[in-house]
């Protein structure tokens, strides 16, 4: 992995002309019609045909739109029909994460939904406490103990920048204005098999069905806004 001095240089660097980048994008190029799949960092390996795959390092991940996550999406209000998240959200500072589901469900259609994934908080601090830890993997450093395999799960050296609760996605995604927030049990459990098809579950193998490293959940916007919803 990169350092994160040297990652702070480049998005230092590079803020400016990635921010303009994204805004010539949703100005000019931002699709506003038809179906609009949007895949928030895909890396290299986890590139989608057929989505917008959007991602701030051209250098070590295949990208449509070259943009930071950081700054304003680059898509226009009510455009997008689904926004894909696998193992990004973590990786964001933990006071912007408000802003960015905000930003998300903006740009959603009315009816459309996010999926979320990432470092499952939930099942890491169950199989901490039963003391199991071989759940618990060797990266980024070699541990022997459980604390030692837990903090490598929960901080991954640094770039775990918030932990990952069901609780807590909850609670940022209602803030938000999401409704039907679910949890994905198995992790290639899907609420919308229209959109979320085999290549998109086909990254999210899971060898521990039980106790999931992963935690995915699906939460939509309503088709009628929560406001009108109430009762009057």
């Amino acid at each position: 992995m990169l350092s994160r001095r040297l990652k702070a240089a480049y998005y230092t660097a590079l803020r400016i002309p990635m921010r303009v980048n994204g805004m010539l994008y949703k100005a000019f190029r931002s699709p506003s019609k038809g179906l609009v799949k949007v895949h928030l960092g895909p890396g290299q390996k986890n590139y989608l045909p057929g989505w917008i795959n959007v991602d701030a390092n051209p250098f070590t991940a295949k990208t449509d739109v070259w943009a930071n996550l950081v700054d304003p999406l680059p898509f226009r209000h009510n455009s997008v029909d689904v926004f894909y998240s696998h193992h990004v959200i973590e990786h964001l500072p933990d006071s912007f994460l408000p802003t960015h589901c905000a930003a998300m469900y903006r740009c959603l259609k009315p009816g459309g939904f996010v999926r979320i994934g990432g470092p499952n908080g939930d099942c890491a601090a169950r199989k901490m406490i039963e003391g199991d830890s071989a759940w618990f993997s060797d990266f980024p450093d070699y541990r022997k103990s459980i604390g030692g395999r837990f903090a490598n799960f929960i901080l991954c050296r640094g770039e775990h920048l918030t932990i990952l609760t069901f609780s807590y996605l909850e609670e940022l995604l209602t803030g938000a204005g999401f409704v039907n927030i679910r949890p994905c049990r198995p992790v290639t459990e899907t609420f919308h098999p229209q959109l979320i098809d085999e290549p998109v579950l086909s990254t999210e193998w899971e060898n521990t069905p039980d106790a999931p490293h992963t935690l995915l959940v699906e939460a939509e916007k309503a088709t009628v806004p929560v406001s009108e919803m109430a009762p009057r």
